[in-house]
């Protein structure tokens, strides 16, 4: 048994308090505790505490200071229930202490993953060149239920997503023009792709945009390609040479006349 002989207010936060004990030998410093956790077990000079009475105050503490951790982390931006579950555990928080933490936030509203969610969804629409399948597969790498992510999925229309992907070929045109127009469609396409949108939104994003390349802007893609092949290969000759420079140019998805072209213009630069 444990009587309280003093509680103090904490220096550096004036919401906890220090609760001072006597188990028969005099007064010695016992626990700190929450201002809710003072009141809820009526904490008061005098009051006689046994063991148990003492677990019981000690594990309301610590729900309180974990659940006050979570709001803060909540503080800064929407999080999902995982998230906050694997912030917790990091602080090597109990799992029972968790689960009584987030039980607590899902009643209070605090967590939601269907609202968190569809508000995910909307700010990478909004604020990233991200399409559908790099969100769901953040999404799922947050916790969040496959039927929620459909759903919120649902806020990013096929209009939207063909917009963003058409304005990401724009700047990609120009990136990648000194590659052959079949590389830049590859290069373009595989962007695309890694940026999460379908094929099906590509080809109609290509459909509104033209990457046809005019005759001069491909001749101005051979010449810089085929110069730097023209380097790597200058110490080889005749047939030999000439073999290098079509399989290299041929891989970098000019035409075998446009090749042929090319050669016949550094020999007669020669």
């Amino acid at each position: 048994m444990a009587v309280v002989t003093k509680i103090t207010t904490q220096q550096n936060n004036r919401e906890r308090y220090n609760i001072y004990l006597d188990y028969g030998k005099g007064e010695e410093f016992g626990f700190g505790v929450d201002e809710h956790v003072l009141i809820q077990y009526n904490l008061t000079k005098g009051r006689v505490l046994d063991e148990f009475e003492l677990s019981e105050i000690q594990f309301a503490d610590d729900t309180k200071k974990a659940y006050n951790s979570a709001i803060s982390y909540l503080s800064y931006r929407m999080r999902s229930e995982k998230e906050v579950k694997e912030y917790l555990a990091k602080k090597e928080i109990s799992a029972i202490i968790i689960q009584q933490v987030i039980q607590k936030l899902l009643a209070n509203r605090y967590l939601n993953d269907e609202e968190f969610a569809k508000a995910y969804v909307l700010t990478q629409m909004n604020t990233t060149p991200k399409g559908p399948r790099v969100i769901k597969r953040e999404l799922q790498e947050k916790g969040i239920s496959e039927s929620i992510i459909t759903l919120s999925l649902c806020e990013y229309p096929k209009e939207q997503q063909i917009e963003t992907a058409t304005k990401l070929i724009a700047k990609l045109k120009g990136k990648y023009k000194k590659m052959s127009q079949v590389m830049m469609k590859q290069k373009v396409e595989q962007f695309l792709a890694n940026k999460g949108y379908s094929f099906s939104i590509i080809n109609e994003a290509f459909n509104e945009m033209n990457l046809e390349k005019e005759s001069d802007e491909q001749w101005e893609a051979l010449k810089y390609q085929g110069m730097k092949a023209h380097r790597r290969y200058e110490k080889y000759s005749g047939w030999e040479y000439e073999q290098k420079m079509k399989q290299s140019l041929y891989r970098k998805g000019f035409s075998l006349d446009d090749i042929d072209s090319f050669l016949s213009y550094l020999s007669e630069e020669e």
